[in-house]
């Protein structure tokens, strides 16, 4: 099992311990905001087994059907996670709204309270496997939930202090209006997770420093060559497709030029984890004078 099918594992495990918790403390308290951070936390632990099932698929290898392998499918539970994220966030409006027709006290026991506090800062400490990992590992669904699960932990607190003030202060509605504001910052929180899985899904290409280094290393490596031009790049999950034409002399023995795409695989392979390099090789008489110069 890879290092990040472990980490999906215990994603599930701890998204319904939290869940667990905040509900407790909700049940303690009677308040919306903290029922909306409860409510939040069933997202995560949906979210949590959609990854578990998105990476299984992804690091299957390719086959006939597919040729290019199954890496896309984790864009396809970030857009899950975005979808529910947003369910949530209307589920939290409803509240709101029959809560600030007909108000009800709620309790600030508390116990209620340190359970809710609990609850946040094992998501905080998650959070930051969460990001870790995915940045790592290159998984759009690892990321996707740790920046779910940042956005909770944010707005847990705050919910938390303003709970504690409409306490004090005995103003009930503040409680109301806290849960509409975790609200939206959960839709942001999606709208951010469904617009960058989107990207994904339409081939959006490596960031503009991983593609200057990609450029660099054709550069470099292409001796005996006269340029590369047409460079295209697109990822999809962990992994990353690049395809450029290699120019060669129109002399050159096709042992020789496959010697220059080689070393050029090497390389790339070497420096980008996860990248498969395809190199179309074309004379001189097909040279642009605009593509990447070799060193």
């Amino acid at each position: 099992m890879t290092l990040t099918s472990r980490i999906a594992l215990i994603n599930v495990g701890i998204s319904i311990l939290v869940l667990g918790l905040k509900y407790l403390a909700f049940v303690l308290t009677g308040s919306i905001a903290l029922y909306s951070d409860a409510l939040e936390s069933i997202v995560n632990v949906a979210t949590a087994v959609v990854a578990v099932l998105a990476l299984r698929v992804s690091a299957k290898p390719a086959d006939a059907a597919h040729p290019y392998g199954y890496a896309k499918a984790e864009y396809f539970s970030a857009v899950i996670v975005g979808v529910l994220i947003v369910v949530a966030a209307l589920s939290i409006f409803r509240e709101v709204y029959f809560g600030w027709l007909d108000p009800q006290p709620f309790d600030a026991a508390p116990r209620g309270l340190a359970v809710n506090a609990a609850a946040g800062v094992i998501n905080a400490v998650w959070c930051a496997v969460l990001m870790r990992t995915g940045r790592r590992a290159r998984s759009p669904a690892l990321i996707a939930d740790g920046r779910h699960l940042l956005t909770d932990v944010i707005s847990s607190a705050g919910v938390l202090l303003g709970v504690i003030v409409a306490a004090l202060s005995g103003w009930e509605r503040l409680d109301l209006i806290l849960a509409a504001l975790v609200a939206l910052n959960i839709l942001w929180s999606g709208w951010k997770v469904l617009k960058e899985s989107v990207g994904g899904l339409l081939d959006q290409a490596v960031p503009s420093e991983t593609l200057a280094r990609i450029r660099q290393l054709i550069a470099a490596e292409a001796t005996g060559a006269i340029e590369a031009h047409d460079l295209r790049t697109r990822q999809a999950g962990r992994m990353i497709f690049v395809d450029f034409h290699l120019v060669v002399p129109g002399e050159m023995p096709v042992s020789e030029a496959h010697a220059i795409c080689d070393r050029i695989e090497d390389a790339l392979e070497a420096e980008v984890a996860d990248i498969l390099v395809h190199i179309h090789v074309e004379p001189e008489v097909k040279a642009k004078q605009h593509g990447i110069p070799v060193l």
